[in-house]
């Protein structure tokens, strides 16, 4: 492992094997995996749909060039913009590159228009990715420290705040987009005002602009429905997903409707392994799963449950400032940092993950037990009344 550059810090656990809810590393102890990769194994691990699909189109065909017709890339196509009411699908490797194709999307939309420096709006505490675009929309500037001169044409602004959107239309002729999170993941699973993305859609309409959605850690079923927008009854015009889309196997997807749709021309865009028959059959096994097997709502509820258990032995303890969370999305926000926390859950059998510095994120996956669900609230618990 030491000929690996650092970038992910000192690693101290390996693992070597994963089925449903649970990972072994490679002394043989188990842990409930909290955080699914974070946001990926919605379906846990070696699910068999999954297993199924891949092995059979290793043995078919593998890869070829976007060059010719792929029918699963289709089909994958098909069953997106089913469930999502949107029209047309590009596809990728992951959500920075799908981020990377709606930031295209919205600056060739803006020279359609004659606009010559054309803005995207976005949002403080913010994570879109580490390509050098991505991490310029990102606001995170620890994130993007080192890496100046960055990509020019956004704009930052409060997040769950639609009065500085009304203002920034005002401030700013260029303005062509706004790109926004349903739901902050990496910021500390930050949940906005409930009506906070019907009235981005209803300024984005009086402006003639583009309301890009990034989903990449909240769609897919995550957070009770199959898109965290489909809460609010509304459609945007971009929206980009990721993560759990592929149960693991890299695949990224930015789905466009209306006039967004038609941007995209011959030579526009486009990418060597995006959309490859081995990631959309993995796909498409991801989604009947999903469906067949009733997992959002059962994320709906599931995350309901966690929702009010740590609520109800939390609420006495000092230490917490806030708990919330939509579907299997939950953060736990604490007075004081806690990374240590992570290390220390693996004493309990749990992976979980800290973020935005002092706040307990919990991605768990779909399957997971109602038994293996009270571990984890009985864990967590405990390791957040015993942190000093």
């Amino acid at each position: 492992m030491d000929k690996l550059m650092n970038t992910y810090g000192t690693r101290t656990l390996t693992l070597v094997r994963g089925e449903g809810s649970r990972v072994w590393d490679d002394q043989g102890n188990s842990y409930i995996d909290a955080i699914s990769g974070i946001a990926v194994c919605g379906l846990g691990h070696s699910h068999p749909a999954v297993t199924r699909a891949l092995c059979d189109q290793a043995g078919t065909l593998l890869h070829v060039s976007n060059l010719y017709n792929i029918p699963p890339q289709g089909q994958l196509a098909d069953r997106l913009c089913e469930q999502s009411g949107m029209d047309k699908v590009f596809f990728s490797n992951s959500g920075a590159e799908a981020n990377e194709a709606a930031i295209k999307l919205a600056r060739k939309y803006g020279h359609a228009k004659g606009v010559d420096s054309p803005i995207i709006l976005v949002m403080e505490n913010s994570f879109h990715g580490r390509t050098l675009a991505t991490l310029s929309a990102t606001g995170n500037r620890k994130a993007q420290e080192g890496f100046a001169p960055l990509v020019e044409g956004f704009v930052r602004l409060p997040y769950n705040d639609p009065e500085a959107v009304r203002a920034a239309a005002a401030e700013h002729r260029n303005i062509v987009a706004v790109l926004v999170e349903p739901i902050q993941g990496e910021g500390g699973i930050r949940v906005p005002t409930t009506h906070y993305l019907n009235q981005l859609r209803e300024i984005c309409d009086q402006n003639d602009w583009l309301l890009m959605l990034d989903e990449i850690q909240t769609g897919n079923g995550r957070t009770g429905r199959y898109f965290a927008y489909q809460h609010n009854g509304i459609q945007p015009d971009v929206v980009t997903t990721a993560k759990g889309l592929g149960n693991g196997v890299p695949i990224g997807a930015c789905l466009a409707r209306g006039r967004a749709a038609e941007i995209f021309q011959p030579g526009s865009h486009g990418s060597t392994f995006g959309g490859n028959p081995l990631a959309c059959r993995a796909g498409l096994a991801v989604m009947e799963t999903l469906f067949n097997e009733g997992l959002i709502e059962r994320a709906a509820r599931l995350g309901n449950w966690l929702l009010q258990q740590f609520e109800e032995t939390l609420k006495n303890d000092p230490k917490v400032i806030d708990i919330r969370g939509k579907g299997l999305m939950l953060g736990i926000e604490l007075d004081r940092p806690c990374a240590d926390l992570v290390a220390q859950a693996r004493t309990r059998e749990l992976l979980i993950n800290v973020t935005a510095g002092n706040t307990v994120r919990l991605l768990p996956p779909f399957i997971l037990t109602d038994a293996e669900a009270e571990q984890l609230v009985t864990g967590v618990t405990e390791l957040i009344r015993d942190f000093q």
